[in-house]
């Protein structure tokens, strides 16, 4: 692949950044199902074992507790990863860049 200019060779860094990004989050999420479903398996088999009925155990905080708290994380790494930000969005960060080059000028300009 020949890339020409720098702008080129920008987006290209920026692309496989972005992928880069994306794989860890597939790999976040495929240990989130996996290490859940066998945390989850092992405790309502292990309660159930011992004399619990099937619903006592299944029905136990203590069964999705890891679901829930990793699940927070979870959400946040989804929240970055996929720009779903309402707040500190693409178009705030481009907004607040405009601005900030907007009163160096004019700063530089005072002193002119």
């Amino acid at each position: 692949m020949e890339v020409k200019t720098s702008t080129e060779r920008e987006k290209l860094r920026r692309a496989k950044k972005r992928l880069a990004d994306l794989k860890g989050y597939y790999g976040h999420l495929t240990a989130y199902i996996a290490v859940n479903t066998f945390i989850s398996v092992a405790k309502i088999i292990g309660n159930w074992n011992n004399g619990e009925s099937f619903s006592e155990a299944f029905f136990e905080f203590e069964t999705f507790a890891v679901w829930i708290f990793w699940g927070i994380g979870l959400f946040f790494h989804t929240v970055k990863i996929f720009s779903l930000n309402p707040l500190f969005g693409k178009d705030w960060e481009e907004r607040q860049i405009r601005k900030f080059m907007e009163e160096d000028k004019r700063g530089s300009e005072k002193y002119r």
